[in-house]
């Protein structure tokens, strides 16, 4: 036997395992043959199967939920505006009145709307874009170039132009081929198609893109390097609560049954068709009597009786299917229906927290790349510049009430005069922590750069020591005590 044919030999037929002298075969998953029970088995458990939807490419779908559907479209708006909600901070040297002027061009480009408008169709549709607006860019044939900074003019942004992925905006075949790029590997140009924009080809340096749920590499190319709906992954959650509320509706009307009982009424209907027909009109008559008069005429052979049914245990089994969809759509019960906490004690901020978490999360995922590309175009109109030190942070999502301002501030402002009493930090490290809370509570916001200036870097310890020498100011003499003072004695 050949070399080779001792090597099959070896390795056996094919599909047995190989066992390397030595060793022992691992074959550690469950199954019962005489049950049917484990891996591979004919149960129902087994005959489940997942299936590859894609529904976002229903469009159809997707607009109707949107449109029709409450649920559906708190899945899509509410994460969205709690992202945009509380806006941004920059943090540079800038001047307040600079700072101003740029708020000011965001507000009137209506920057935020627009934002908003793309991280919902982004949500809803699985992938958006927003085109960046200039006034110089009067050819639209300019588009397809990159956009340098340095060519944008005073006054020239003019917002975002939103287009999903249904109704304006299909990627080119052409990738980025820059490993340097943030977008190395995504489309180099977006073909547009709308009013006064068919045809139109747009450089990715003039587009922020709004992607849904960020799907695998081989997923994300079938989706033309689109993301997905977030209304897929809760969309079966959601039908089964609609089923279940639209059963429990039907159930209403059987809550209460009147039941008629009428002599040889079987052998009537089965031959007679005639007289069957005439007891109808007269039962439609009763019944009209009944709703109207709530009167009720009976033959001498007939009886009327009433059944009452109770749906225990309905709502429980309801509410299930309700927190099913919050979970799948990770938003909290509290935020998509708008109902109060249930349950002894429950007050839902550990829902909220988490919440608020995923929020900042998708902050950081979702817009910040979009505000990385707008911010200094913004700052380009508005200055005729990018600060050097350009940066921003979110502001927290979440609304801080006055009292719970006020406890966070007071409970900020005695650990920060513990530090400096302790000698740990110094006067003017002190003030820059006060005004660093008043990003949240609202407090010491008022501190300027010029107070913090007019402190000093000594230590609390180092001024203490340079007033030793006025310890023993009488210099040594002794001191009278102080004469006591008698306290006048109550009436009562």
């Amino acid at each position: 036997m050949s070399k080779r044919g001792k090597q099959r030999a070896a390795a056996g037929r094919i599909g047995e395992p190989v066992v390397v002298a030595g060793s022992i075969p691992a074959l550690d998953a469950f199954q019962n043959s005489l049950t049917r029970q484990g891996v591979g088995m004919p149960n129902l458990t087994n005959a489940t199967k997942y299936p590859l939807t894609r529904m976002d490419f229903d469009f159809t779908l997707l607009n109707s939920l949107y449109r029709s559907h409450w649920i559906a479209a708190g899945i899509v708006d509410i994460p969205a505006e709690d992202m945009l909600k509380n806006w941004i901070t920059l943090q540079s040297k800038m001047r307040p009145e600079d700072i101003d002027d740029f708020e000011r061009r965001v507000r009137q480009t209506r920057t935020r709307a627009q934002l908003l408008e793309g991280l919902k169709w982004g949500r809803l549709y699985g992938g958006a874009i927003g085109i960046i607006t200039l006034a110089s860019d009067t050819d639209l044939a300019n588009l397809s170039e990159p956009l340098e900074l340095e060519n944008v003019q005073m006054d020239d942004y003019r917002g975002l132009r939103i287009l999903d992925r249904w109704m304006g905006a299909t990627p080119s075949a052409e990738l980025v081929d820059d490993i340097t790029s943030p977008e190395f590997g995504m489309p180099k140009y977006y073909s547009l198609t709308g009013i006064g924009l068919n045809g139109v080809s747009v450089h990715h340096s003039r587009i922020v893109r709004f992607v849904g749920v960020k799907l695998p590499p081989i997923e994300e190319i079938a989706e033309s390097y689109w993301g997905m709906s977030v209304l897929e992954r809760p969309i079966e959650e959601i039908l089964k609560r609609d089923n279940s509320s639209a059963n429990i509706a039907g159930l209403i009307f059987r809550a209460n049954l009147i039941v008629r009982t009428m002599a040889d009424l079987p052998p009537l209907a089965a031959t007679n068709n005639q007289a069957y027909q005439r007891i109808l009109q007269s039962l439609e008559a009763q019944n009209q009597l009944l709703n109207n008069f709530s009167q009720l005429l009976l033959g001498r052979d007939e009886t009327v009786s009433s059944q009452t049914y109770t749906f225990s245990g309905l709502a429980d089994i309801y509410e299930e299917f309700m927190l099913d969809v919050a979970g799948a759509a990770h938003i909290p019960v509290t935020k998509l229906y708008g109902r109060s906490p249930a349950g002894m004690n429950s007050t839902g901020e550990s829902d909220l927290q988490n919440y608020y978490d995923m929020i900042t999360q998708e902050q950081e995922t979702t817009l910040r790349p979009v505000l990385d590309k707008l911010l200094p175009v913004i700052c380009m109109s508005t200055f005729g510049a990018v600060p050097d030190d350009l940066n921003y942070k979110f502001n927290s999502p979440k609304t801080v009430s006055p009292k719970e301002a006020a406890e966070l501030a007071k409970a900020y402002t005695e650990a920060v005069a513990s530090a400096y009493n302790a000698n740990l930090i110094s006067q003017k490290a002190a003030a820059k922590e006060l005004r660093q809370q008043a990003d949240t509570t609202g407090i010491f916001s008022n501190i300027t750069d010029e107070d913090i200036e007019h402190t000093t870097d000594e230590y609390i310890g180092d001024r203490n020591e340079d007033m030793s020498q006025f310890a023993d100011i009488l210099g040594g003499l002794p001191t009278a005590p102080l004469p006591a003072v008698e306290k006048p004695e109550s009436d009562v």
